[in-house]
């Protein structure tokens, strides 16, 4: 399991983001690598923890994923379908946090309860935002708003796609990732060691 060298995981992980980062980030005006950046930014400069603050940066993940196992169900040109479980899944196969994996695989869920629960938010998306939202199943259900609302981290969730929404900021430099690798291997080597052998 990747948990037994959380140093190869990250360099594994990271590679990723040096191999697909500068691609288009669907349709809007930054790469994918400044967008999940800029995230994980805002994160960090509101004072989350570590984990918020990696789900972050992780939130889009699984359309990297997606470009290196060549996926092909997209949503019209912007991005794969399910990005948010291929990225939950990869981050889980990695050994990171399950709350890590379950803040990633909720954004899109985020997105659903806000257009729900505020219609204006759906005139503030962006055109792009707009577009995929008829492929992540649309506004949720009054009876979905009202579980996704019993869960623990709803706030949270809610924040990052607040942060999802504003990391598209033109002309803002990548800062070093190693800031970034350097908590994710924290966060691994924690998790490595407090898990018992049998979950890793």
């Amino acid at each position: 399991m990747a948990t037994e060298n959380p140093a190869a995981t990250v360099e594994h992980l990271f590679a990723l983001y040096y191999r697909f980062g500068d691609d288009d980030y669907i349709g809007e005006p930054v790469s994918q690598l400044e967008h999940m950046w800029q995230a994980a930014l805002l994160a960090e400069a509101e004072g989350y923890d570590d984990e918020v603050v990696l789900a972050a940066f992780f939130h889009d993940l699984g359309h990297l994923c997606a470009q290196q196992e060549q996926h092909t169900e997209s949503m019209n040109g912007f991005g794969v379908v399910n990005h948010e479980k291929l990225g939950a899944d990869y981050l889980r196969g990695c050994g990171f946090a399950e709350r890590v994996a379950r803040l990633v695989e909720s954004h899109v869920l985020a997105k659903r309860y806000l257009t729900y629960r505020y219609p204006e938010y759906l005139r503030q998306l962006s055109p792009a935002s707009q577009a995929t939202l008829g492929f992540q199943g649309g506004p949720m259900t009054a009876a979905e708003a009202a579980t996704f609302e019993q869960d623990a981290d709803a706030d949270i969730i809610i924040r990052m796609r607040q942060w999802d929404d504003q990391a598209k900021q033109e002309h803002l430099p990548v800062g070093d990732l190693n800031h970034l690798k350097d908590m994710a291997l924290r966060h691994l080597r924690y998790q490595s060691e407090t898990l018992p052998s049998s979950a890793l």
